[in-house]
């Protein structure tokens, strides 16, 4: 049995500016983990920033988690996580259990309780000493586990992750995998990171804003690296 789609794009196309990102889009993601490839600038970030609805398209409808992006535009920050690729974009409040209780917060719980939630949270993941650290005392990695707790803190029903290995060492990346690849909810990925998104269910490879292939990893990544190998990057 086929599951309901996470995200629905309906003849979405999007432009900024007068450049046109995405022509005519029509895709369906059921999977429970995708991956997005491409090269840098082929509407990876996008993709996700149109399913999140933080970007509306300039034609079509783009349903994510059964909302219309547009429409319950509201609704969906606490139905759809969202992890960017710099945490220093994402993070706002000075202190570690500040960041992580705000979304309890903006969920109706009074500051004690939110406290008491981001506690929890962090001792999940050993880390309760964290909750007065300042944000600014911490590495990239431990950010940006700090940006995931705060997400997955709120339970939604999708994650969404944008280039997040891109600031990790070799040693905070494969940690930071084993985080993700414990999460029960699905996840649509961008990365450049082939190892990882290899154990992913369904890839897309876009370039210019269009699906150049889509499918199984096996195939896709194996394509994309045959074509990045065959066309080497010329370093001036």
């Amino acid at each position: 049995m086929t599951a309901s789609p996470h995200v629905i794009f309906d003849r979405v196309s999007f432009s900024y500016g007068d450049r046109s990102v995405i022509p005519e889009l029509i895709l369906a993601l059921s999977e429970r983990r995708v991956g997005l490839i491409g090269s840098n600038g082929s509407g990876k970030s996008s993709l996700l920033r149109l399913i999140h609805g933080l970007a509306q398209p300039t034609g079509g409808t783009v349903t994510t988690v059964g909302l219309n992006t547009k429409t319950d535009r509201k609704k969906i920050p606490s139905r759809v996580g969202f992890l960017f690729q710099d945490p220093d974009r994402q993070i706002i409040f000075p202190t570690v259990g500040e960041e992580i209780a705000f979304g309890f917060e903006e969920q109706g719980m009074t500051r004690q309780e939110a406290r008491r939630e981001a506690l929890a949270w962090l001792s999940r993941y050993g880390k309760s000493h964290w909750l007065e650290r300042g944000v600014q005392e911490l590495s990239e990695g431990q950010k940006q586990l700090v940006c995931l707790i705060s997400v997955i803190a709120l339970q939604p029903g999708l994650i969404l992750l944008d280039e997040p290995f891109a600031s990790l060492d070799l040693r905070t990346r494969l940690a930071f995998a084993r985080q993700l690849e414990a999460l029960p909810q699905p996840l649509i990925m961008a990365s450049h990171d082939l190892d990882f998104l290899a154990r992913f269910d369904r890839i897309l490879w876009l370039e210019n804003g269009r699906i150049h292939a889509d499918g199984p990893p096996e195939e896709v990544l194996a394509a994309y690296d045959a074509a990045a190998r065959a066309q080497p990057e010329i370093i001036p």
